[in-house]
Parts: structure tokens; sequence; C-alpha cells
């Protein structure tokens, strides 16, 4: 799997990945894959449950995430194992 990129709300509550779908074609299809999640508990405790999934191309994916920054969201660590999906 591409390099993730994560955010967290400011109440952390809800995170969101961004990941490139590893089967778009570079320079002419650029889809990236967004999957948000909400925190159930005390963070990091147990993996977010999955509520979304949606795919968007590139230059859209960018745009959303510089706006979640714009709002108040941080970057942050990964939280989803690749076990726990």
């Amino acid at each position: 799997m591409d390099k993730s990129y994560w955010l967290i709300n400011l109440n952390r509550s809800e995170v969101k990945r961004f990941v490139k779908n590893n089967k778009s074609i570079n320079g002419v299809f650029e889809y990236v894959f967004i999957d948000s999640g909400k925190i159930i508990g005390v963070p990091w405790e147990s993996p977010p449950v999955m509520t979304t999934t949606v795919s968007v191309e590139i230059d859209l994916a960018r745009e959303i995430y510089e706006r979640l920054l714009s709002q108040g969201w941080k970057k942050t660590e990964e939280v989803w194992q690749k076990n726990d999906f």
C-alpha cells in the first residue's frame, strides 16, 4: 500500500486517511481514497470504526486535505493497522 496521510479533528472523535489508489495510472488517472472513521472510546486503544471510503481525483483530494487543515484538523500518525480491516 502507498504511503498514507492522516488527519484527526480537534475533539479527537474522527480521523481521515488519504492514500493514493495504487491502480491509478500516473499522470493520467490519479485517484486518492479518503477513508473516514469514528473514534470510539480512548483514541489509539482500539482502531476507529470505518464509516466511509470515497475515491476522488488527486487534485480534489489535495483541496479537501488543505480545507480540513484550515478548519483545525491536525496531522496525526497512523491509527489503523493493516490487520485492522
